[in-house]
Parts: structure tokens; sequence; C-alpha cells
């Protein structure tokens, strides 16, 4: 391609991208589940503006495109939640999945704090859980979605802070 993709935080104006980003990487998802109305498919750009606005949101760029997207967030106790991990279809299987996951959870450690990370996937979504289990997440646990999606809960404690210590 010649051009190198970069992970940086998202700001405002990328909310279209990130928004039209979603609809298109999940619609496979959907089609593996038979449901067309799974959360990122009805989820509405203002929202996607909000979660920008409160939440900790990195994206992947090759040039001034939004290639890959991924939401961090905590809760009242400390653990740090990463949703809507996806990457452009023409981009996957090139680690920019394992770079987004790495800077949500750097940046939920470093700036809120997370004790522990968790996410979720759906049952069958074969390639997500490889990509979390690779990542050193395990299986704690299984709910259904609003949408009628099983989902396995998965987690893994935030490593410990490393101090460098000067002479």
């Amino acid at each position: 391609m010649g051009m190198s993709v970069t992970i940086s935080a998202a700001t405002a104006q990328d909310a279209e991208q990130i928004f039209r980003l979603q609809y298109l990487c999940f619609q496979s998802e959907a089609e593996l589940y038979g449901n067309y109305r799974i959360d990122p498919l009805v989820q509405t750009l203002e929202s996607v503006r909000d979660e920008i606005a409160a939440d900790l949101v990195f994206v992947a760029r090759l040039g001034d495109e939004v290639v890959g997207s991924v939401r961090g967030s905590i809760d009242g106790e400390g653990v740090g939640r990463i949703g809507r991990l996806c990457v452009h279809p023409r981009l996957q299987g090139h680690g920019l999945g394992t770079r987004l996951l790495r800077a949500a959870e750097a940046g939920l450690a470093g700036e809120r704090a997370a004790k522990r990370f968790q996410l979720f996937t759906g049952e069958r979504s074969e390639g997500n859980l490889r990509l979390y289990r690779k990542a050193g997440y395990a299986r704690v646990g299984d709910t259904t979605g609003e949408d009628g999606v099983r989902l396995i809960t998965l987690e893994k404690e935030a490593a410990a802070p490393e101090f460098v210590t000067s002479a």
C-alpha cells in the first residue's frame, strides 16, 4: 500500500467514518447470526458521537481514512470494558485488530486505571474468539444480548504498570 496505518485517539470529526466503518464491518457478524438487528448495526450516529465524547475511542488510519476502530469505557469497579472492535475487511488479518485492542487496554489502564478488562463476542465468532484468546483473554461466562445473540464474556487482568528506576 505504501502507507503506514497509525493508531490514535478518535476525534469528533471521525464519528461519521467510524459509524460507516462499523456498519460495513459488522455485516459479516449479522450474516453469521442471521440477525441484521445486532447492536452495532442499529447504533445511531449521535450515539457514536456521544461515545467519542465520553469514552476512550481509538481509530486506525490509513492516510485520512479510518480503517479500524475500538471503544473503551470503565465501570465503577475499575473494569475496563472494550467493545465495537472492527477493522475494514480489506485490511483484516494484518494485526490491526491486535494493535487496536492493545491501544484500548493501554488507554484504559493508563488513563482510567482499569484493573481488569472485559469484552463480549458472539459465540459463533471464531475469528474474534481466536484474537481474544491470543491476547490473553479467558472465557468467564455467557449471556444473551438484547438483540438475541448469545455472547461469550471474556476477561483478563490489567498488567501492573512498569516502573523504570533511574540511578
